[in-house]
């Protein structure tokens, strides 16, 4: 399971995933119904951590002014959303992550097939330039928590074939809104579901141009998080901004680390010598004495702690 796991983020590189973040996690009660926890068959799927849930990345019904058909699914990896087009004007939209993958590819195909809980297989050239890591995987990854496809994945076709374009879940709801180093296009695994109960096999899917995303989203850009946010003069004041703010808490969090290590050498060379004060004070070799706690009958931290004495 170990090594499964460590093996996920790097399954990205070709099943449309990519390395999870870190981040804290709010309380579960600010998290909107739709993104709560849900039993899914045997597995129960995470609720969305509210952090993640910012500028178009929830789902919302709104307004489409398109000319495509009601049932298409409009991709834009520009602006990173992605649109079900419904009936009377309006659509569905959904935030994504956008990979290397999703980037390649433009155009229109349709939903060749649907999968629940989709497997992934490695290509036979991917076991063969990479046997250290895609070898014991030449049988295929199955569907489930620890696989980077999550929990749905609808398969684009052109004319037959697969184009190996994917939409689909994920078990790095991080990733959403931002672009990845590697992956298709992904959604988090409540929408993935959404998404596979209204779609069906040959619905259209068309992944806009950069000229069609301007012309329908207007310019977008990466803010300093990574996230897909739109091209304003106020925005790329915040830009800027906030890499000055990035930089100047990486500076503080280095000099934390550094005055850390420096109070932990002090304390550490503070110990010694008091280890081995202790030892020739009560005749032991200095190659016979132990370490301070078993001296003391207390931990090194204990000691450190302690208020001095008056």
């Amino acid at each position: 399971m170990i090594r499964l796991t460590a093996f996920a983020a790097l399954l990205g590189l070709a099943a449309c995933a990519g390395a999870p973040q870190t981040e804290s996690i709010p309380p579960e009660a600010q998290v909107p119904a739709h993104y709560q926890a849900v039993q899914d068959g045997e597995y129960l799927i995470p609720a969305v951590e509210p952090l993640h849930l910012f500028g178009t990345n929830p789902r919302t019904e709104v307004a489409y002014a398109g000319d495509e058909k009601p049932g298409t699914i409009v991709v834009d990896t520009y602006a990173r959303v992605l649109y079900h087009v419904q009936e009377g004007g309006k659509a569905t939209r959904y935030g994504i992550a956008v990979g290397r993958e999703g980037i390649s590819f433009r155009g229109t195909g349709y939903v060749g097939r649907k999968q629940e809980w989709p497997s992934w297989t490695p290509t036979a050239n991917m076991v063969r330039t990479r046997p250290d890591l895609y070898a014991a995987y030449a049988g295929g990854l199955p569907g489930g928590l620890e696989n980077p496809l999550g929990a749905r994945a609808l398969y684009l076709y052109r004319g037959g074939r697969d184009t190996m374009f994917r939409v689909h879940g994920t078990i790095d709801n991080a990733s959403i809104g931002r672009a990845t180093s590697a992956g298709c296009i992904r959604l988090f695994n409540q929408d993935a579901i959404h998404l596979f109960e209204n779609a069906e096999v040959g619905d259209r899917i068309v992944v806009r141009t950069l000229e069609q995303s301007l012309a329908a989203e207007g310019p977008y850009m990466d803010d300093a998080y990574g996230r897909a946010v739109p091209d304003t003069p106020e925005n790329r004041a915040q830009l800027e901004a906030d890499k000055i703010a990035i930089a100047e808490a990486e500076a503080k969090r280095i000099e934390d680390e550094r005055l850390a290590a420096e109070a932990a050498a002090k304390q550490a060379e503070k110990d010694e010598r008091r280890r081995l004060r202790i030892c020739r004070n009560r005749g032991i070799d200095e190659a016979e004495c132990p370490t301070l706690d078993e001296l003391t009958g207390e931990t090194v931290a204990e000691a450190a702690a302690a208020p001095a004495a008056g």
